[in-house]
């Protein structure tokens, strides 16, 4: 049965034979392309004659018609059945078109170079292009690939394997810088890291050390006024417990509580002044970590945080002195104040110094000039102190 299409394929429109009949020369047609020659034929009279001449498209003998036209000729049934059991029956071996159900591939497009069938010549895409049969078309083909093998192993698909080579040892080459790259980014962004980390250690230790001289200055006088307030408490509590006491006891006891309140009302109360902290942690970032560049980081110093406080003296001098006490403290006033304004001036200036000194100094000389300015602002910070507290026991002496 192999390639037994062949025979059921009409030779005119090339398909499976539709309504086949049968001439008196024994050749076999689908009734329509018989029609389709007889209508060519008949367009030569100007009248239709009793009797149509046909010309077998295969034998090319003169066969007539009767005037009923094809329909009179003869069905080949035995064509017929062999033609709808083959239909019925599966055939994996055969090609059939894609666009024609059940049509075997069996004509060569010429113009297309792809295989058809006959309806794709007769009523498809292909109608009126030149074809050729499978086994001519075969064997004009069949040097092809030699000549395709030809063409795919000269000296341009040599070409093209180095080029691509070349191309692939160029990417691994980009691929190792990128990597490289890659590497230097992470080392690079990790010691970034590592030193801003150091960096917030030292500023978070500055601060808790500044926590610690804060508790070192409030801890002990909230102990100390606490302690005088329990004396405060017991002192009422035993003044109260007297109007209940016997006149013997009450005698007894009131002077002792009477020496008790009057020491415990001659021990001085501090001035409750605001602790300044210097440097400000968040002046120092805005103003000095901003300009920095990332490169100059580790070259960058913390300052030392300390606090300053103004308080009242806990004691003061004997009155016999005070003439003389007066006299040098005003002396020593006139002497702090030409200094602080000498210290206020230094520090007008002090935020052009410190862009002078990241732009021109070193290292060291930074160093030297920051530890310059954190002891020239303890200075003024000493000396607005002494200051005030000498303007107290001025005052004081002159009120008594």
């Amino acid at each position: 049965m192999h390639n037994f299409e062949e025979e059921l394929t009409c030779p005119i429109c090339y398909s499976i034979f539709e309504d086949p009949r049968v001439l008196p020369c024994s050749h076999t047609f689908c009734r329509n392309c018989l029609e389709n020659v007889l209508q060519a034929s008949v367009n030569f009279y100007i009248w239709r004659p009793l009797r149509i001449p046909l010309k077998c498209p295969n034998c090319r003998s003169i066969i007539e018609i009767a005037s009923t036209g094809i329909e009179s000729l003869p069905v080949n049934f035995a064509l017929r059945a062999i033609i709808e059991k083959y239909q019925q029956e599966d055939h994996p071996d055969i090609v059939t078109c894609p666009e024609h159900y059940r049509q075997p591939l069996n004509v060569y497009c010429l113009l297309d170079k792809k295989l058809v069938c006959g309806h794709c010549l007769t009523i498809g895409q292909h109608h009126g292009h030149p074809i050729d049969d499978l086994q001519s078309a075969y064997l004009k083909e069949k040097d092809t690939p030699q000549k395709l093998l030809e063409q795919l192993t000269d000296t341009y698909w040599t070409d093209l394997t180095r080029l691509i080579e070349k191309l692939e040892e160029q990417k691994s080459h980009s691929e190792k810088m990128v990597q490289g790259d890659k590497e230097v980014v992470l080392q690079y962004f990790k010691e970034l890291s590592d030193t801003l980390e150091q960096k917030k250690k030292i500023f978070l230790t500055a601060l808790c050390d500044v926590g610690n001289l804060i508790n070192q200055e409030y801890i002990p006088q909230i102990e100390r006024m606490k302690e005088m307030r329990e004396q405060q408490l017991e002192l009422m509590t035993l003044t109260t417990s007297l109007q209940e006491e016997s006149p013997l006891k009450f005698l007894e006891k009131v002077d002792d509580i009477c020496q008790r309140v009057q020491i415990l009302k001659q021990k001085p109360l501090p001035e409750v002044q605001p602790v300044e902290i210097y440097p400000r942690v968040g002046k120092v970032l805005r103003e000095e970590w901003n300009r920095i560049e990332i490169g100059q980081i580790k070259k960058v110093l913390i300052p030392e945080m300390k606090i300053s406080s103004n308080r009242l003296p806990c004691s003061w001098p004997d009155k016999d002195e005070k003439e003389v006490e007066v006299f040098k403290a005003l002396n020593i006033v006139t002497l702090i104040s030409v200094i602080l304004m000498l210290i206020l001036v230094f520090n007008q200036h002090i935020t052009f110094v410190n862009e002078i000194t990241s732009i021109c100094f070193s290292e060291v000389s930074l160093s030297v000039y920051q530890s310059l300015s954190n002891n020239m602002h303890d200075l003024k910070n000493i000396l607005c102190h002494t200051l005030y507290l000498l303007k107290e026991f001025i005052w004081k002496m002159i009120s008594h």
